[in-house]
């Protein structure tokens, strides 16, 4: 058995991301030996606020630090490129939250650097890890829904339904060119592609904005926080939703839709997976229910309980059956997987966390979207 307690880890980003992060591998018993902020004043503040012992004042000395064997990377998108090209030139594992780069391009090297690495390099795609996930994707594999024929979905938010909400992913300079389909609907596509066993191989988009404007803050504002004070009006480039449609490699046919906008959906993904044998549907809000739907006998509700699920599923079940398992444990089973890996030095033959090629694969989705989007057309991944 692993013992958690003898892995160093480093937290670039003081955020909510970071937060959570910190909180999973408290429970996973690692040590968390310090955190790296947007500066040094941010870095010891967030280190404060998190209950971190230590504060970086750079990202050299981060990587200097030999007692740190795992760097995760929750800073805004446009920095994921340079600083794991760091973190592996350093030496270091890593886990890079979504979505891996900014374009294809970025992410296609960052794969070669993975490989030449001998490095474990994971992508945070953290909703993989809810345990029905992982059960649903067992039942794939071993044929409980037949072939599968079509995937439909959504990913809906409403943290930025109004003219004067903020954040970061809102800029292309440092969100890039994609924000609902980049922050939230690379998880859909991680996600549905991981538990159908078939990739995206061509898309047909529909993107808008509908905030064309917004109130920036003049100071700095967390994700899912409020804005307070003076702001100044910006024009808007990225998307707030998207309709998409989606081919993939082994035949199925599919439909997602990404909202950042949706009043009174705080954070609902919801998949639907039909196969010629059975359906299986989820959804985040009520994450411990899988629903499985049958022709010629009664529909199922499949409540988790690792006694109940396949050895998939089960293996990332902690809790009883009963108490739910929710947001904040998917990153503690994910991590679990991945520092395993790292203790041992290479990714094992069955893990299941989104490797760097997923993060390339979700990248080459994302610029067939946008190329779509302009054409008007279906485009190939």
């Amino acid at each position: 058995m692993t013992d958690f307690r003898t892995m160093g880890a480093a937290i670039i980003g003081t955020g909510f991301i970071g937060t959570v992060h910190t909180w999973a591998l408290r429970r996973l018993g690692a040590d968390v030996r310090g955190v790296l902020g947007s500066s040094p004043q941010r870095g010891a503040e967030g280190a404060a606020t998190m209950g971190v012992g230590h504060a970086y004042a750079s990202l050299d000395e981060l990587l200097a630090d030999e007692s740190v064997d795992v760097v995760h990377v929750t800073s805004p998108n446009h920095l994921h490129y340079p600083q794991v090209k760091a973190i592996l030139a350093a030496g270091k594992h890593v886990i890079c939250e979504k979505p891996l780069a900014m374009t294809a391009a970025q992410s296609a090297e960052m794969v070669e650097l993975a490989k030449a690495s001998g490095r474990v390099c994971a992508v945070c795609y953290n909703i993989r890890f809810y345990p029905l996930n992982q059960h649903a994707q067992g039942m794939v594999r071993d044929g409980d829904l037949g072939d599968i024929r079509f995937i439909t979905g959504h990913y809906h938010q409403d943290w930025l339904a109004k003219s004067t909400d903020w954040n970061w992913r809102l800029e292309t300079d440092e969100g890039g060119a994609l924000r609902s389909v980049g922050d939230i609907g690379t998880h859909w596509i991680d996600l549905t592609s991981f538990i159908a066993g078939q990739k995206v191989c061509s898309v047909l988009a529909d993107l808008t904005t509908f905030i064309p404007t917004r109130e920036k803050p003049v100071g700095p504002v967390a994700t899912f926080s409020q804005a307070t004070g003076d702001t100044e009006t910006r024009t808007i480039e990225t998307d707030d939703a998207a309709i998409i449609m989606l081919r993939f490699d082994g035949g199925a046919k599919g439909v997602m839709s990404t909202s950042q906008i949706n009043m009174g959906r705080k954070n609902s993904l919801q998949w639907d997976i039909a196969g010629s044998r059975a359906s299986a549907a989820w959804d985040s809000e009520t994450p411990d229910h899988l629903f499985i739907g049958h022709r010629d006998a009664p529909n199922q509700i499949l409540q988790r309980d690792a006694a109940l699920m396949n050895a998939t599923g089960a293996a990332a079940a902690s809790l009883p059956g009963g108490h739910v398992e929710g947001f904040a444990d998917s990153f503690f089973a994910l991590f679990r997987q991945v520092y395993k890996d790292a203790a041992a030095g290479q990714r094992s033959a069955s893990a299941t966390y989104a490797s760097f090629d997923d993060g390339h694969y979700e990248m080459r989705v994302c610029d067939a979207v946008l190329t779509s989007d302009k054409k008007g057309g279906w485009v190939d991944v």
